[in-house]
């Protein structure tokens, strides 16, 4: 697989090409395309990676136009996975925002703490994260 892959802030591809990428690493996000192409369109920053006319990966970032970016999504599709994708995304949403006071990002997973280490990013001291799950309530 050695498909030039393309980067892009242009927010206006069809639903189910997003809900496709978020289904191939089994983020229940992706069930919902209707829901998640409204929740990508309302987003501040929606950097996507493409093969060609196929989304391979995408980051999104909500922020307040001023002090804080908070980098939500940051998926590749596994067939794409180990070439950097992920990586050169995250370096252009740290460009982006790189006059803001805080760039954060809340892994999912811990096993996915020292990717974003790799790229500069550091523990919050004395931080934990939190949710409310209401996925389930969904229909």
């Amino acid at each position: 697989m050695n498909e030039k892959i393309t980067y892009t802030e242009e927010k206006s591809s069809p639903v189910n090409k997003y809900g496709s990428c978020f289904l191939s690493v089994g983020w229940v996000s992706g069930k919902y395309p209707k829901r998640l192409y409204k929740a990508l369109m309302n987003s501040q920053t929606v950097i996507t990676a493409w093969a060609e006319e196929r989304l391979v990966g995408l980051v999104r970032v909500i922020d307040d136009s001023e002090m804080v970016a908070y980098m939500h999504y940051v998926l590749v599709n596994p067939e794409f996975q180990d070439r950097g994708i992920a990586g050169t995304m995250v370096e252009l949403v740290k460009e982006k925002y790189k006059d803001y006071l805080y760039i954060e990002i809340m892994p999912e997973e811990s096993k996915n703490a020292a990717f974003y280490e790799k790229h500069g990013f550091t523990t919050m001291t004395d931080g934990v994260a939190m949710q409310i799950c209401n996925y389930n309530n969904q229909v």
